[in-house]
């Protein structure tokens, strides 16, 4: 088999298409491969509703990087054919190693989308020896369009989030499938036009913003009027993860008073923060003592414990005996606690009935910080948004495989 044959059959032109030149530059370690048709091939013009085989009118000379052969970096180059249609529009015609506009084959883009799955778009690009900014491009291209085509008639229950783009700056408000645990949209800020803009995402993916049911989040009063106007028929569930942050919050400002008068607490903070089971014998063993020496310390500790228990169970008499045993505890950060949770007791009630919490997006925050290193450099919320959506929206990028199944 000549070379010519080998690289026509590797490429997989199709029947119109062949390699008709292989040009070696060893010295400057770049394989060209020439592509030319199949003379009186006829080609379809692009765009819908052109189904008939038209004759070439010109051809354009065009340019693609393409994977590896070996070693060598390899382009293909190729006179593209125009044509001219019923209209009377000449337009050049769709190779079958590219997308219209871009300057790698598809075999190269499906590599780099790979990549870019497992390692910061930097490296991926050093890697493939191209430009990132080139790469970020066709990063944009896939993600967009795969995105579009996701389909949210089936989302019921969403999990509101937030997390940093970069540390020092402005929050994000990520928002996940709480059955699917993908994450379905990502915009700055976390206003309730943050969930507004969900609302109108939704109509873009054929979905209603009124078959949200349920709604897990923490106690953000915009993220609250934001749920009521725009998914009206959305239950709003508070999420335990957060109450239990607020009465480490709470335990923590007590600590902090016992600490401006005058208390030796030097290494408590480590041994008081956390459940028992996180933490070692020497930590268990300070806790102890500090709260034999402490009585406000002790019973901080134990308003904590008791709301950690009462969260376990489904009991909403308890919660509301909680709130009375905080209320008669002359603590002031656990009163400050017990009447936020009289506010939002609702919300609580729900997550008791329902068990759902944004826990489950544990596995996305680590995706996302994944993204964040990926997205090393990025200057920009958009490039974040994209490696995110690349990495945790189980998007189905239409590209051919580079790997052997």
């Amino acid at each position: 088999m000549e070379a010519r044959d080998l690289f026509t059959a590797a490429l997989q032109l199709g029947e119109q298409w062949r390699v008709e030149e292989c040009d070696l530059r060893r010295e400057e370690g770049v394989l060209t491969l020439r592509i030319g048709f199949v003379r009186g091939s006829k080609f379809v013009a692009p765009g819908q509703g052109h189904q008939l085989g038209l004759p070439v009118h010109d051809t354009v000379e065009r340019r693609w990087q393409h994977l590896n052969f070996f070693q060598f970096r390899t382009e293909l180059v190729a006179r593209v054919p125009r044509v001219k249609t019923p209209e009377g529009q000449v337009v050049q015609v769709e190779v079958p190693w590219a997308r219209a506009g871009s300057g790698f084959t598809l075999l190269l883009e499906a590599m780099a989308m790979l990549l870019c799955r497992q390692m910061p778009v930097s490296e991926a690009a050093e890697l493939l020896a191209i430009e990132d900014t080139r790469l970020w491009r066709t990063i944009e291209h896939h993600v967009e369009a795969a995105y579009a085509t996701q389909s949210w008639k089936g989302v019921r229950r969403i999990l509101i989030d937030e997390t940093s783009a970069r540390r020092g700056h402005r929050y994000v408000t990520n928002i996940i499938d709480a059955d699917t645990r993908r994450l379905l949209f990502m915009a700055e800020g976390r206003e309730s036009q943050t969930v507004a803009a969900f609302a109108q995402e939704m109509r873009r993916h054929g979905a209603d913003p009124a078959q949200i049911e349920l709604v897990s989040m923490d106690m953000s009063a915009a993220y609250f009027k934001g749920v009521r106007e725009h998914l009206p028929q959305a239950e709003v569930v508070f999420d335990l993860f957060h109450l239990m942050m607020l009465a480490g919050a709470a335990l923590d400002k007590v600590r902090r008073a016992l600490a401006r008068e005058g208390a030796d607490l030097k290494g408590g903070l480590w041994a008081l923060r956390g459940n028992q089971w996180t933490r070692s014998a020497t930590q268990l063993q300070m806790r102890e003592n500090l709260c034999k020496l402490y009585p406000r310390l002790a019973r901080a500790m134990m308003l904590r414990e008791m709301l950690q228990d009462v969260l376990a169970g489904q009991d909403a008499e308890s919660l509301d005996w909680w709130c009375r045993r905080a209320m008669r505890s002359r603590l002031e950060p656990f009163k400050d606690l017990a009447r936020t949770i009289r506010r939002h007791r609702q919300g609580i009630l729900a997550f008791l009935a329902t068990r759902v919490t944004n826990g489950l997006v544990e596995a996305i925050n680590g995706l996302l910080q994944l993204a964040k290193r990926s997205a090393r450099g990025f200057r920009s919320f958009k490039n974040f948004r994209l490696i995110a959506l690349l990495k945790a929206a189980r998007l189905h990028i239409a590209l051919p495989r580079v790997l052997p199944t």
